[in-house]
């Protein structure tokens, strides 16, 4: 009585404590607001932050929408109301660093504050707030306030606007967004609501499929965060939509009107991502935003926002361009593309940054290029004095991207509300010394913000595809037939087909299928001397000989569904398995054959052949029969040529044998 008591006392303290952590997991982001003087300032309550060990402080990055088409990255808003539509604010918080999962986002209904008669907004107060999303240049961009994680929310922000050198005083057009590619077999998104302020309509993508034409970007490196995403293209330099388009699953397409010049509008997605999306925390995903204008003196164009995914939100992350890459394609010229990006989450500005990144075995540190940087310096060989630089340090197994002079700001730093300008990155390729092994590629990196301890990022991981390897088999005694007599077990010539993953450097599996059409076997079962007088035709005959025998014709189908085989070396393999035999088709004949002698009418003796069907048996998929084996290749074992030796056993008959065959994959 007492044990259980104890247990029961034991459960209940085990679930309140449990509830007292997880359950602020689920609170949602709690929205305050004050207005004064028709400026409205949003606070908010947040669970409290759980660092994840080892990480640097955990801390919040905000999202804002305030239910009227604008929106802010700010902690703490200010917003300035210009009409009195009902509005409902919400409030997208990224825990950075933390163990938890996303404070959920409920809309807060806003009471819009009216000013009284002859009282001056404060514009600058109220505009400071207004961020600027429109950083290339162009008429179309994307900026999402987190990386995606695997079930979790994203909201993307999509604004679109009416340049004054497009010289036209309003437009019409088309918006659509791809998203959810190709390249992987599940779906990443799901565009669970969509947002829009300015009368969109939801229309068809399909009639301007191949109609529209989109500039083909030219020099563009991939980028990570869409603030900095360049469009390069010349003008006759196109694409159709559709081309675009089939690289994606799904899409969703609004039709705009009048928008005027120098507008800008902006329309939101919330995405859910799906558990189901890749795994790989390293992968890129992609949503493409396109922009169609009616007239066609004004340039159509797109805008790709690529994603990482991640395990935790953190903004240090080092990336790995294609993490999943074609082992028949790759060489020692084949170029990888890495990117370090890190965001300085510090209460003051950080003047020195060091990017220190572990480069692998099979890399030539000598190929090593960067292709971009922020900031943007100059290299330190051709810097003078205090002037902003970056240096490159190689080492054994390491190499250090060292920025120097620089003036990088911290998230927590007083008056810094661009979150962008607290960021920065490094990218750079790198060649194989020569064809690696088919093995994981693993990198990271420590940063370095002048002093301070160094923050590891995640290890980007990049993994060869199994691609799949046919194979000819060409092989000598063996297999088995599923008779057991001992007169069939001939050996005999088969091809076969294997097939197995491509170039597997340790163990892999593989299967097997021959098809064996043994020749004809006779069998003489028994034979006797002189016998009794018979009569044939009305002739009396006297039996000499009776040889009693059998016929056989058997055509085998045999698989391997089952093997396992293992790579010492490039040059030695080893393997084992099973192997089922089928007869598709056995053909038995019994045939007696006498040797018979008559006298004629002259007194001569005549002897003469007669062979009499005695049974004929034919049978189709008979009964099917395993036997196991283990052999051993010699060559080229990875690809081929390579010859093999098998040994072949049946526990059923007890029967073995030794067995060759040359092999060679495709």
């Amino acid at each position: 009585m007492m044990k259980m008591l104890l247990s029961i006392l034991l459960i209940a303290g085990l679930t309140s404590a449990y509830a007292q952590v997880l359950p602020t997991d689920t609170v949602p982001a709690i929205i305050n607001y004050t207005t004064e003087n028709g400026v409205t300032k949003f606070t908010s309550e947040l669970r409290p932050l759980r660092q994840i060990a080892g990480a640097p402080a955990p801390f919040y990055t905000y999202f804002w929408e305030f239910g009227d088409g604008s929106f802010s990255f700010e902690k703490d808003p200010l917003h300035i109301y210009k009409d009195n539509k009902p509005a409902f604010a919400r409030l997208f918080a990224t825990n950075n660093y933390d163990d938890g999962k996303r404070p959920p986002t409920k809309p807060k209904p806003i009471i819009k504050p009216t000013l009284k008669p002859g009282t001056a907004r404060p514009l600058m107060a109220a505009n400071a707030t207004e961020p600027s999303l429109f950083k290339m240049g162009g008429n179309i961009e994307l900026k999402s306030n987190c990386m995606p994680k695997p079930g979790d929310d994203m909201m993307v922000v999509f604004g679109y606007r009416n340049k004054a050198e497009n010289g036209q005083q309003n437009l019409n057009g088309t918006l659509a967004i791809l998203f959810n590619d190709k390249e992987f077999t599940n779906n990443n998104f799901i565009l669970a609501e969509t947002r829009v302020y300015n009368e969109e309509k939801k229309t068809d993508l399909k009639p301007l499929l191949n109609t529209a034409y989109l500039p083909i970007k030219k020099a563009n490196p991939p980028v990570y965060y869409a603030s900095l995403n360049e469009i390069h293209f010349k003008a006759d330099d196109k694409v159709l939509l559709s081309e675009k388009a089939k690289t994606f699953k799904s899409s969703e397409t609004w039709r705009f009107e009048n928008l005027q010049q120098n507008e800008e509008r902006f329309v939101f997605m919330h995405f859910k991502t799906t558990p189901e999306m890749i795994k790989d925390t390293n992968a890129v995903v992609r949503i493409t935003a396109v922009f169609i204008p009616d007239n066609p003196l004004v340039e159509k164009e797109f805008f790709n926002l690529e994603l990482q995914i991640v395990a935790s939100h953190d903004p240090n992350k080092m990336v790995l361009r294609k993490t999943r890459m074609n082992y028949r394609l790759i060489g020692n010229n084949r170029e990888l593309t890495y990117k370090i990006r890190f965001q300085n989450t510090g209460k003051g500005p950080a003047k020195k940054v060091d990017v220190a990144v572990n480069i692998a075995e099979v890399f030539d540190q000598g190929t090593i290029k960067i292709t971009k940087i922020k900031p943007e310096v100059v290299s330190c060989d051709s810097a003078y004095t205090n002037q902003s630089c970056i240096r490159t340090i190689k080492g054994t197994d390491s190499v250090h991207f060292v920025f120097s002079n620089i003036y990088l700001p911290g998230m927590q730093q007083k008056g810094v509300s661009d979150a962008d300008s607290t960021m920065g990155f490094v990218e750079y390729k790198i060649k194989f010394k020569e064809k690696p092994k088919k093995l994981p590629i693993r990198s990271g990196a420590a940063i370095v913000f002048d002093k301070n301890e160094p923050i590891y990022t995640n290890r980007a991981v990049g993994r060869f595809k199994m691609g799949l390897s046919p194979g000819l088999i060409l092989g000598y005694g063996f297999p088995f037939e599923t008779d057991n007599s001992n007169y069939l077990n001939n050996k005999n010539v088969v091809i076969g087909a294997s097939l197995a993953p491509y170039a597997p450097h340790r163990h892999y599996w593989q299967v097997e299928l021959y098809l064996s059409s043994f020749k004809e076997n006779t069998a003489l079962i028994s034979s006797s001397g002189p016998g009794k007088d018979t009569i044939v035709n009305r002739i009396p005959y006297r039996i000499l000989n009776k040889d009693y025998t059998k016929f056989k014709k058997v055509t085998t189908i045999n698989v391997v569904p089952a093997q396992l085989r293992y790579n010492i070396n490039k040059y030695i393999g080893a393997g084992a398995g099973a192997l089922v035999s089928l007869d598709l088709h056995h053909k038995t004949t019994d045939v007696l054959d006498y040797t018979l002698s008559t006298q004629n009418a002259n007194g001569t003796t005549a002897t003469s052949d007669l062979k009499v069907i005695a049974n004929q048996l034919k049978k189709n998929f008979a009964e099917a029969r395993v036997s196991f084996f283990a052999d051993i290749q010699l060559g080229l074992v990875r690809v081929g040529p390579s010859i093999g030796f098998r040994y072949i056993f049946d526990p059923k008959t007890n029967n073995n044998r030794m067995a060759t065959y040359a092999t060679w994959k495709f």
